[in-house]
């Protein structure tokens, strides 16, 4: 369509010229560096896995819970199979018990907690404060703790050895009233792995296991918000593999609180103040026009997101609530499902940034809850850097009909949602988001420390 030229244009030549209709990135799909793979899977040469049970191949994994700040968070099976949640574990279960999901706080902060204390004022809640002084309170907690610590002033080059105790309980306050969480799922590779590049990733979970994985990050925005009163937005975003920027190829999620929008959001909001009807003329309807679809259930839409620097498949929410926690348990089914599904489809393999976008707490202006995955494929190089002009590797249509295939298969396989509809099952219907029907709620400050 003649609206959409300016943002998608496809040359004589193969070239494919797109401009992001939300950031204005400009891209290129050149057509001789498209030929690449978009999902990498099993290497040609596979590295035989020493396999060790319980796992302690890295930091995260479940028999070095002592170099992790405290969970505030764990969810686990019950000996019924039924999934169930406890916080502010004590220190004295951390080696008798294993979580399948568990918070802790970030041993390494974006946003300090020094940050929200000295500009702002904020303190940790009254609960937080009185789990900090039953953790100290014991041996075991105590322990942990001075060990966590320790191994993160030696991190950073600070002199733990001469620090009174005084300001180690100071330093240690981040572990319990932090605002930058980490959800750490519990295995390192998958049951009965035998080469090392077997992962547990979000995609080799269960659907059901993947919805408990969002569920506990949707729960950990409200905490955050309802923890620091100066929290205007919260960033949740999953960096796969290394070269992704994740520290372990071990699954995690991060989620940070802030205390502006950040430059995207921003914008898509100065955007909306427009027109309303943003997300689904430039994003769901823009893909419908485009034969860019993906995938859909009932709840949410996936599709080729153009204008990126690295290949990206978008997820929206399809609900009128706009904010993750104001959808109902089926609704936020239904986004974990499809994000799960595409990275069943991507496998382990592909490095990978998963990025949420939804309605910060404080506009008045509806955002559809939204989900971006950017494979990682490539990296930018000098044109990118003194054109921005970037070039993508795989092309819209290309990232489209790899993954649609990949979804099939899986389905057919069993391993993704049954009631997933994909490529050409996908209603073309316009406008299916349905944020702009409803008015934003007010966002309580009950419980707000």
């Amino acid at each position: 369509m003649a609206f959409y030229e300016k943002y998608y244009h496809k040359m004589p030549d193969g070239t494919i010229k797109q401009i992001n209709p939300f950031s204005n990135t400009e891209v290129w799909c050149v057509e001789e560096r498209g030929r690449k793979p978009t999902i990498n899977t099993e290497p040609h040469t596979p590295e035989p896995l020493d396999l060790r049970d319980p796992e302690d191949y890295c930091h995260f994994c479940e028999t070095n819970y002592i170099f992790t700040p405290p969970e505030k968070n764990r969810d686990f099976l019950d000996r019924n199979g039924t999934w169930k949640r406890e916080r502010f574990i004590a220190a004295e279960k951390l080696g008798r018990e294993f979580a399948e999901f568990r918070r802790v706080g970030n041993l390494f902060e974006i946003v300090t907690y020094d940050y929200w204390h000295m500009n702002y004022g904020y303190s940790m809640s009254e609960s937080c404060q009185q789990w900090q002084e039953d953790y100290l309170g014991s041996k075991a907690g105590y322990d942990h703790i001075m060990n966590v610590l320790g191994l993160k002033m030696r991190m950073i080059g600070a002199d733990f050895e001469t620090m009174d105790e005084e300001e180690r309980i100071l330093r240690a306050a981040p572990f319990f009233g932090g605002c930058h969480e980490l959800l750490i799922g519990r295995k390192h590779f998958v049951p009965g792995a035998k080469h090392t590049h077997e992962l547990s990733s979000s995609g080799s979970l269960t659907p059901d296991e993947h919805f408990r994985y969002i569920r506990l990050a949707v729960d950990t925005l409200v905490d955050i918000y309802q923890q620091n009163p100066y929290v205007r937005y919260i960033s949740v975003f999953q960096n796969w593999l290394k070269p992704a920027g994740a520290s372990f190829d071990h699954l995690h999620k991060q989620l940070v609180g802030l205390d502006e929008w950040g430059v995207q959001m921003t914008g898509e909001i100065d955007s909306l103040k427009t027109n309303p009807n943003l997300y689904n003329e430039l994003a769901a309807n823009f893909a419908i026009y485009n034969s860019l679809l993906i995938a859909e259930n009932d709840h949410a839409i996936a599709f080729t997101e153009i204008g990126h620097r690295f290949p990206t498949v978008a997820v929206y929410s399809k609900s009128v609530n706009c904010r993750p926690f104001e959808q109902t348990e089926e609704e936020i089914r239904g986004m974990s499902d499809l994000v799960h599904a595409l990275h069943s489809a991507l496998t382990s393999q592909t490095t990978c940034n998963e990025e949420w976008f939804f309605a910060p707490f404080d506009t008045i202006y509806p955002a559809p809850w939204h989900i971006l995955i950017k494979l990682r494929l490539h990296n930018p190089a000098g044109f990118e850097g003194n054109t921005k002009i970037y070039i993508n590797p795989i092309s819209p249509d290309k990232l489209r009909r790899d993954i649609t295939e990949a979804l099939a298969q899986r389905k057919s396989d069993g391993l993704i949602a049954g009631d997933i509809r994909i490529g050409d099952e996908v209603r073309r219907s316009p406008n299916p988001l349905k944020y702009y029907r409803g008015m934003l709620k007010n966002i309580s400050y009950e419980g707000r420390a």
